[in-house]
């Protein structure tokens, strides 16, 4: 498959901490990678240098060939990387004061100047994609942390992003609104959006992703197509990780 997306030997520190040990990544166009691992691997650290919202302190990180030097990478570099990429956190991360349409436009009027009437049609047609149409002039305060994430998940899309970078996007929610956000991502990847994902959700890890990377340590210490990670992990570690939450086998 074509490699859309690369990153080579980051590292990161936080002050003594070594949080990042030398992460080699590679993910091809309309992969679904999952990286699971236990709290304190990495992991969202490794997501949010991938897009420089974290700078790392060593690697090079290349996407459909251009290659960017992870830590000396200048602002206008930056700013062209993240036209052609998006970014889902884990607690949405929408204006409180603007109505879920308004969310969603606001970075293609402000940031990438499209015409407002432009944008607004953009806008309902990704809100109507993640089922939220109905929904286009409330704001956050109105809305579930369900209809939250997806408006977050619309923003995304509005852009029309090469790769989509989602951090746990199901921790903040209650259990019973898990399934509307996992649903929407489910549709994405049978589309074909390229996506990586930091999650603790196993079912979609093992149902959706195409493939595994698991981490520990700053480290990545397996990655397989999730058949075999789920099916038959070679890694003790991996086994052991996955027995306890109920993954492990079929």
């Amino acid at each position: 498959m074509e490699t859309m997306l690369s990153a080579r030997g980051v590292k990161k520190r936080f002050g003594a901490l070594e949080v990042l040990r030398g992460i080699d990544l590679t993910v091809s166009r309309g992969d679904v990678v999952a990286i699971l691992g236990p709290s304190g691997s990495g992991k969202t650290t490794l997501l949010r240098c991938v897009n420089f919202l974290e700078t790392a302190d060593e690697g090079t990180l290349t996407l459909d060939g251009e290659t960017l030097d992870m830590p000396r990478a200048t602002r206008r570099q930056i700013a062209a990387y993240r036209r052609r990429t998006a970014f889902v956190f884990q607690n949405y991360n929408l204006f409180r004061n603007k109505t879920a349409l308004q969310n969603v436009t606001e970075g293609l009027i402000v940031a990438r100047k499209t015409p407002r009437a432009q944008a607004e049609e953009i806008g309902y047609k990704m809100l109507e994609k993640v089922g939220l149409s109905d929904r286009a002039h409330h704001y956050p305060a109105q809305l579930s942390g369900g209809q939250q994430q997806r408006v977050a998940i619309a923003r995304a899309l509005a852009t029309d992003p090469e790769i989509i970078f989602f951090d746990e996007p199901t921790s903040a929610l209650d259990p019973e609104l898990i399934g509307e956000v996992l649903s929407v991502m489910r549709d994405l990847a049978r589309e074909g959006m390229t996506m990586l994902v930091v999650t603790h959700e196993l079912s979609f890890a093992r149902g959706v992703a195409n493939r595994v990377i698991f981490m520990e340590g700053g480290a990545v210490l397996a990655q397989d197509d999730a058949e075999a990670f789920f099916g038959n992990p070679r890694e003790e570690r991996v086994r052991a990780f996955l027995s306890t939450l109920g993954g492990l086998g079929e």
